[in-house]
């Protein structure tokens, strides 16, 4: 796998998001996450977009943090919030969520966030299990869904 710094308005991160907002509306019924993002969100050093490609150069996997502080909405001052990781169906089950994850930590540490949090759902538990298993725990909600039944908010002390 090699894992890229693209722009969250890249082609390929735009193919990408498409195909998570896609999954996200068969789970929930919905339009998919309305959360609003900005490809300046994910510029360094307040944040990153990485995408994974595979041996033939296909984009395969994506994930991105974005600076967060005291914002009224439950966030913290030092948050880097995790958004749009996402592995294709064709190339699950490979660890490659498992070495994004790593890899988008690694980073947000590197740029001095002192933790990294993430907003998920009921609908997502493959995503549940990665985050727990990975040192993730339950924290309080923040963000656009956290008035909503089915959301679930994790952090991890980076």
């Amino acid at each position: 796998m090699n894992i890229r710094r693209v722009r969250f308005d890249h082609p390929d991160a735009v193919k990408l998001n498409d195909e998570v907002q896609a999954e996200y509306s068969l789970r929930y019924g919905d339009e998919g996450d309305a959360t609003v993002l900005a490809a300046e969100d994910f510029l360094p050093p307040r944040g990153v977009y990485l995408i994974a490609y595979d041996e033939h150069d296909r984009p395969v996997a994506t994930g991105g943090w974005r600076s967060q502080d005291n914002n009224g909405e439950g966030n913290e001052d030092g948050d880097a919030e995790l958004k749009r990781m996402y592995v294709v169906a064709q190339a699950r089950g490979l660890g490659l969520a498992r070495r994004m994850l790593a890899a988008l930590e690694e980073d947000a540490r590197m740029a001095g966030r002192v933790r990294m949090v993430l907003e998920t759902g009921t609908k997502q538990p493959e995503a549940i299990a990665l985050y727990t298993s990975s040192g993730y725990e339950a924290c309080a909600k923040f963000g656009y869904y956290r008035e909503y039944e089915e959301s679930r908010c994790y952090a991890k002390r980076l």
